[in-house]
């Protein structure tokens, strides 16, 4: 059944990508088709907030949920262990990212495509009453079956799964998760023929002198990521603030998007159709051809500035399209932004001589791996994806020379990938590590005991001397008239006196109680459970809410027990 289904995961995934392409080139033709290449053009100063209102319309009238960040959503369903994504996850993120992408936000497919994939893998899975591992594979599926079918690469699909998604699979869960990935892929074929994403012929074949240059590259598409990253962040923050001023928002990002796709017409959409000129090209006048409908146009000695500013403003159009209300990934961008990288580089190696002649596009072509690589903290995804996507599997070495660089240079100043570190902030992120996964997986809230008998600190120790013998645990909660915890009473600690008839009219609890040697709360994560319990040396800990009123306790035997258990259903096979 798992396979059957994988297979239809793996077709579905492929009509979404189509549709979505499809609708975004349609609308982008008939909205530029009379465009004058050789100046600027007024129109792009509207499209794109035309764009944004109307995909805020949909999500806030027709889908009635929050349906941004595609991917983190993924990964987030993932971390819950319930792998649940909503139904309608399996079409809105195609149409609001369709609309978005097609009035020219500077945002990308794919990570809608994936969550559109993964959320087909979601409600297959919920409705055959599949397990939750099962349920988690599909969803996998989902994941690579539509990157596989976008760019026509069923191994980056496979592992843009692992490395992104960070699932730990078997060799039998391998099988259903390929079978996604050519299935989108081949269908892919069958609906938009064998043209590729991206135009590349390899004019200079690599040679091992460029091995110094090619390490120089990853470092650069390194701290390019880092730029990304961090400038990214710090725009979602700015938007974040104004939560409640939709409005706002909207002028705000869309005033910001369209003034810098007037200035710099590449960043319309995609963008893939630049960074093909740049791939393509192997002189200045066919480079030159990157600043059509701009203020730049016809200035060729202006090539390097331009293509710099772009790198440098990328980030920020992106950052205003997802913010003022628009739909997109940053997928692309990603890819878009490496590939102008590598052009800026190699173009300044060669016009200062720096060391002999490298070709700009492949350069172009490597700082796309470079920076996906960096950016998704995913290696082995971007060298795959490059390699395929282009037939060009003769700089296989350089790429992965350039994406190793990459990677580590932007793993010193960041551990998570762009989807995935909002969650690790918020301790919700699963990764390769078992148990790290399990910590994240359990739940504090599920193994709280409220059944607990509770006294009150004026309390005479003869009345208390009753409640303990109808305990079922060696301690007493010691709470006030409000179900505040004021302290404990622990049995083994008065021992001396418990017996003594003399003093039971002598002691009250408030005499005799101790302080909680810690509490705890049902947000806590995991792991700072484990560090409480293991400073304390006690075997539970009070669990209160916000105002300190007891919730329950937690043992640590039963927090063990489920962490070893869980730790077994996760290695199985």
């Amino acid at each position: 059944m798992t396979l059957i289904l994988s297979f239809v995961i793996g077709f579905f995934a492929s009509v979404a990508s189509f549709i979505l392409h499809s609708i975004v080139k349609e609308i982008q033709r008939l909205l530029t088709a009379g465009f004058d290449h050789t100046t600027y053009n007024w129109l792009y100063l509207l499209f794109p907030i035309v764009g944004i209102y109307l995909t805020s319309l949909f999500v806030r009238y027709v889908v009635k949920d929050n349906i941004s960040h595609g991917i983190t959503r993924v990964l987030y369903a993932i971390a819950t262990k319930s792998s649940k994504l909503r139904g309608h996850n399996c079409w809105t993120s195609v149409i609001a990212s369709s609309i978005t992408i097609g009035f020219g936000g500077s945002v990308g497919g794919e990570a809608p495509i994936v969550l559109t994939g993964s959320a087909i893998g979601s409600n297959l899975g919920k409705m055959f009453k599949m397990d939750p591992r099962t349920v988690m594979l599909l969803v996998g599926c989902g994941a690579s079956a539509a990157i596989a079918g976008i760019f026509k690469a069923p191994i980056a699909g496979l592992v843009f799964t692992l490395e992104v998604l960070m699932l730990d699979l078997t060799m039998a869960s391998l099988l259903p998760i390929l079978i996604s990935s050519v299935t989108a892929t081949c269908f892919t074929y069958i609906f938009a023929g064998s043209e590729s994403l991206f135009t590349f012929h390899m004019d200079n074949a690599w040679v091992i002198g460029r091995v110094p240059p090619c390490i120089l590259l990853g470092i650069f598409c390194g701290v390019v990521g880092l730029y990304f990253m961090r400038t990214m962040t710090a725009c979602e923050n700015v938007f974040a603030s104004l939560k409640n001023h939709t409005y706002v928002k909207l002028i705000l990002g869309g005033v910001v998007l369209s003034s810098l796709i007037f200035l710099f017409p590449s960043l319309y959409g995609e963008g893939y159709s630049a960074v093909n000129v740049l791939l393509d090209g192997s002189t200045i006048a066919d480079w030159g051809k990157v600043m059509n409908g701009s203020l730049f146009y016809g200035h060729s000695e202006l090539l390097v500035l331009y293509i710099g500013l772009v790198v440098l403003t990328k980030v920020f159009a992106t950052s205003a399209t997802n913010g003022a209300g628009g739909c997109g990934g940053t997928f692309a961008p990603a890819l878009f932004i490496g590939g102008f990288a590598g052009f800026f580089f190699a173009r300044l190696w060669n016009m200062y001589q720096i060391g002999t002649y490298i070709p700009e596009k492949n350069f172009a072509l490597m700082g796309m791996a470079g920076v996906m690589a960096g950016v998704m903290q995913a290696p082995l995804t971007g060298i795959f994806l490059i390699a395929e996507l282009t037939g060009g599997y003769e700089l296989f070495i350089p790429l992965m020379i350039v994406c190793i660089s990459a990677y580590l240079t932007i793993n010193i100043f960041e551990p998570h990938s762009i989807y995935g570190m909002r969650l690790a902030r918020e301790g919700k992120l699963l990764t390769h590590h078992t148990d790290q996964s399990i910590l994240t997986l359990m739940s504090l809230d599920s193994i709280i005991d409220r059944q607990f008998t509770s006294v009150t600190p004026d309390m005479q120790l003869g009345q208390l001397i009753n409640y303990i013998s109808k305990s079922h645990t060696s301690f007493l909660p010691v709470l006030d008239k409000a179900g505040d915890l004021l302290g404990e009473i622990d049995i083994t600690k008065i021992r001396h006196i418990m017996f003594r008839n003399e003093l039971y009219t002598r002691f009250t609890v408030k005499d005799i109680m101790t302080p909680a040697p810690a509490t705890l709360v049902r947000e806590d994560k995991m792991i700072d459970v484990m560090h409480k319990f293991e400073k304390t040396n006690c075997n539970y800990l009070p669990v209160v809410n916000v105002n300190g009123q007891l919730e329950g306790y937690v043992s640590r035997t039963r927090m063990y027990s489920m962490y070893r258990h869980m730790v077994a259903d996760f290695s199985a096979e």
